[in-house]
């Protein structure tokens, strides 16, 4: 049943007024873990054709079924009222407008299990599926006359397979058995009906697997990127194709060494915007460059120059729109194509403004917008000489009542005489004069980043430490995105050894300034910062306490485990067959003799990235040397712990070892009562 357009009152929701009620009563308190972790947040940020509204999801946390749920709301740019859109049990995400504004194409999981493609009219009222996929859809896109929606998915089973299983029962044959993504399209009824589409198959084989991809202007045909396979480890041979509705048969009109991807066509349907590795191979480290192509024609790179990696959003009629990371800060450029000069449109250099989308006559854009100690939020700004965001909503008000440390970007010289820059956290009421523990957050990547924004926490209780009284330092380390390929390739052949040098030298400039206890210093991280971490563990004794977050601890373990082998060839420019030597040097187990570290490790039980042997590993050799140590397997997870009761252990799991080892205090014991795996075995 389609709603009236006049919405209930009860939807017309002013955001400020529902969050000052949340926070209501919580004056001068800490957040505590739960209270955190149920912050609501705001992402993918679509602005209609004519900029009259913004569709955005919404990330709620349900602690009943243990998820994070994602709605779509709608913000009416003028009056900036919004309402939510979609209230299903299952989550609703990737909003997309069609041409002409009159419906929202969105993902979820409501019927089946399988995300599908659903179509609702922004106005409100009932979602009609669209798609009826074997397997659930991946990614995608209305075509420009609105008439079809293009999308991707993985093949499903094939009766040879089911046969064989049948037969043999299940096994599986390495590097062969992968389900190839493919390119579908579905015509959409023109009304808003249930009426279901038949969909189209435009790809199909082994011959390669269907990554990103976007529809010329004319409607009739699509650009897509396309590897090997869908292993992330394969991700290095995506070439650029062509295929029209009308064939069946794609045309390859990129190939280079490395990869070419995220294909996006100017606005005459003639040329072909699309991010490349201009043939280097080693694309973990190295700059990629925005480069257009004719159909039939040699490859141009247009931004030559730039030293970031770019991120293709849109071709205007004044350019290329990408975004890109500068130091701590994300920002919206334009590159000519004809004169490959690039403009950086963000005025302020502390906004971090991600993935804007734009009006049809790119006057305006909307995007997930912060600042420094601000909370992310749904913002919106014209397109002028300097593009400068305004929030909409009011998703800060959430922490109104709460004591929030406060973050500045701090700089210091590494060993080596390398800048470093780093965000330093500061308690409420900090006071220079007195002595405080530090705490050392440490991020991923390592091409990750840390920024002076405000974000809940999710695995290491940053505003419960700075409560507690300590600072906190988060280090830009070398190999961070946002500084440069010079200084994301200072760990290439160096991993462990100049990370451990940026992170220590940022303790000692700290302790130079004269407010941290040297005798009271910890460390943390999750992935890369949880390798730099089991660095801190085997290489260092100036620690009280570590944790290590699916962290690596052997690169020759990780080599022969992981899903994506090119990362470690790349950066240690060898295999271990060919080098053992570099293996051996890089890797924390290698200097497991000296370690003394009492060390949590935390390690998803099906990690493939980071696979869990390496947790093993490092926890047996500190047993075998007596070193204080717990293990805490999170059964049934990969890379990530995503669910929020598991998120919770990681939280006071974390908080706990350190009071314990930094504080001095004895174990409250209050995440043991939270059913999780905390032995190895």
């Amino acid at each position: 049943m389609k709603h009236s357009a006049l919405l209930p009152k009860s939807l017309a929701v002013l955001l400020p007024m529902a969050f000052a009620l949340a926070a209501a009563g919580f004056a001068g308190q800490t957040p505590t873990a739960e209270q955190s972790l149920s912050w609501k947040t705001v992402s993918n940020a679509k602005i209609s054709p004519d900029g009259s509204m913004i569709a955005y999801t919404t990330q709620e946390t349900d602690w009943k079924d243990n998820e994070f749920r994602t709605q779509i709301w709608i913000m009416r740019t003028r009056d900036k009222t919004a309402y939510e859109l979609t209230s299903a049990a299952k989550s609703s995400s990737s909003p997309e407008w069609s041409r002409d504004g009159r419906r929202i194409a969105f993902l979820s999981e409501r019927v089946g299990g399988k995300a599908q493609v659903f179509v609702i009219d922004p106005q409100g009222g009932e979602a009609v599926q669209l798609t009826h996929s074997e397997t659930s859809v991946i990614a995608f896109h209305w075509s420009p006359d609105g008439s079809m929606i293009a999308y991707t998915a993985a093949d499903a089973e094939s009766k040879e397979h089911k046969q064989r299983k049948e037969k043999y029962g299940e096994f599986e044959i390495v590097q062969q058995d992968d389900s190839m993504v493919h390119l579908w399209w579905i015509a959409v009824p023109a009304e808003q009906t249930a009426e279901e589409s038949k969909a189209e198959r435009l790809t199909e084989g082994s011959i390669f697997s269907v990554g990103p991809f976007n529809w010329a202007p004319d409607s009739k045909r699509i650009a897509f990127s396309a590897a090997h396979d869908p292993e992330l480890g394969s991700a290095g041979t995506s070439d650029i194709y062509v295929i029209a509705l009308d064939q069946k048969t794609a045309t390859k009109i990129v190939q280079t060494r490395g990869p070419d991807t995220n294909p996006l066509w100017s606005p005459d349907g003639e040329k072909i915007a699309y991010e490349t590795s201009n043939g280097e191979e080693a694309n973990f480290y190295k700059t990629s460059r925005i480069a257009v192509v004719t159909p039939g024609g040699s490859p141009v790179v247009v931004t030559p120059d730039f030293d970031e990696n770019p991120r293709l959003l849109d071709w205007g009629p004044d350019g290329i729109y990408f975004g890109a990371m500068e130091k701590t800060a994300e920002h919206l450029f334009r590159a000519d194509p004809a004169t490959h000069k690039v403009t950086r449109l963000s005025a302020n250099d502390h906004t971090i403004a991600v993935r804007p989308s734009f009006t049809h006559d790119f006057k305006q854009a909307a995007s997930i917008c912060s600042a420094p100690n601000e909370f992310a939020e749904v913002c919106d700004g014209p397109l002028l000489a300097a593009y400068q965001p305004v929030p909409l909503t009011h998703m800060r008000d959430q922490l109104q009542g709460f004591d929030i440390g406060t973050r500045e970007v701090v700089q210091w010289k590494s060993k080596d005489g390398t800048k470093i820059e780093g965000i330093l956290l500061k308690p409420v009421g900090f006071d220079p004069s007195h002595k405080y523990p530090l705490l050392v957050v440490i991020h991923g990547g390592p091409t990750g980043i840390d920024r002076p924004d405000i974000a809940p926490d999710r695995y290491y209780p940053v505003e419960r430490f700075l409560a507690k009284g300590a600072v906190v330092l988060r280090p830009n380390y070398r190999g961070s995105a946002g500084y440069g390929e010079k200084f994301r390739s200072l760990n290439v052949r160096n991993l462990g050894l100049g990370d451990y040098d940026d992170v220590i030298s940022g303790v000692d400039y700290l302790i130079g300034k004269g407010f941290v206890d040297r005798d009271r210093v910890g460390a943390m991280g999750w992935s890369q910062g949880g390798y730099i971490s089991a660095f801190i563990t085997c290489y260092s004794d100036r620690f009280r306490a570590v944790s290590v977050g699916a962290g690596i601890s052997d690169w020759m373990t990780y080599y022969v485990n992981t899903d994506i082998h090119p990362f470690t060839r790349q950066y240690l420019k060898a295999t271990p067959w060919e080098d053992w030597a570099i293996y051996r040097k890089t890797s924390p187990i290698s200097y497991v003799e000296r370690a003394k570290t009492p060390t949590l490790i935390q390690h998803g039980e099906l990690d493939k990235r980071v696979p869990i042997p390496n947790a093993y590993e490092l926890y047996q050799a500190l047993q075998d040397r007596g070193v204080p140590v717990r293990m805490v397997v999170y059964k049934g997870f990969g890379h990530g712990i995503t669910k929020p009761k598991q998120q919770l252990h990681l939280l006071e799991q974390n908080y706990e070892w350190f009071s314990q080892y930094v504080w001095g205090e004895k174990p409250a014991g209050g995440a043991s009562t939270i059913s999780v795996s905390d032995s190895p075995r």
